[in-house]
């Protein structure tokens, strides 16, 4: 006879009779609290975007990090439990720096990807080993965003350890109508600049708060620049450009 559903969700890597995880899915619907997040590919880089919450005026908005670098050529963007993200993304910038090292040469964005997700699946492991990280999955999606010899790019990566290339990706609280905004407006022959409008009109029809510099956050990752986080004088102009 099966046992029930919350029979089943105690145990993080315990199946259910229809084949189910029930603590991944936990996870993935956690994300779905967190802020709007989406990234953008065009051929001349890649453009990510956050809505930052600050939820009382007393709060510095400038120490909500929602976007971080990897390495000078990668950078992402999180929704769900920052703290989670930090564990994952301190890995990838190891993971990019050993390489580095190891091969003189910059690690490609799908390898630092699938470091992610690695890292991601192990979660359940006994605790008695001291590799383990954690004893459940971790509650956030990145966008990883990067270029390499292949190009611009832009990877999701979810708690089951699934990571999919994407050109036009939103996640989050407001991701299912910014995500039919952008397969409606996005377009492969799509600027940097205009990428950027984008983001910035699709965060603004899904944020309830009026959109400003101080509660979003911009960036965007270019082969002449590499990866920069635009500044409040930078994402105020293109604020008044959308």
């Amino acid at each position: 006879m099966f046992l029930t559903r919350s029979e089943y969700d105690r145990g993080v890597n315990t199946f259910s009779p229809e084949g189910r995880l029930f603590q991944v899915e936990y996870a993935i619907e956690a994300i779905k609290l967190g802020s709007t997040t989406l990234g953008i590919r065009t051929d001349q880089g890649v453009v990510l975007a956050v809505e930052k919450r600050v939820q009382s005026p007393l709060i510095e908005s400038s120490s909500i990090e929602k976007i971080m670098e990897i390495d000078r050529h990668l950078g992402c963007a999180m929704s769900g439990l920052t703290a989670d993200a930090r564990t994952m993304i301190d890995h990838a910038r190891v993971t990019a720096q050993n390489h580095s090292f190891t091969y003189d040469e910059k690690i490609k964005v799908e390898s630092v990807t699938q470091a992610v997700c690695d890292l991601a699946l192990r979660f359940g492991e006994s605790v008695h080993d001291e590799d383990a990280m954690m004893s459940r999955p971790f509650g956030v999606a990145l966008l990883i965003a990067g270029i390499d010899e292949v190009g611009p790019q832009l990877y999701h990566t979810d708690p089951s350890g699934t990571f999919v290339r994407y050109q036009a990706k939103a996640i989050g609280s407001g991701s299912e109508a910014a995500q039919a905004e952008l397969q409606e407006k996005w377009y492969s022959q799509m600027t940097l600049q205009e990428a950027n409008i984008l983001a910035m009109r699709v965060l603004k029809q899904v944020m309830e708060e009026k959109l400003d510099q101080h509660n979003v956050q911009l960036a965007q990752v270019t082969p002449q620049k590499g990866f920069e986080i635009l500044d409040e004088t930078s994402l105020k102009a293109v604020i008044d450009q959308m």
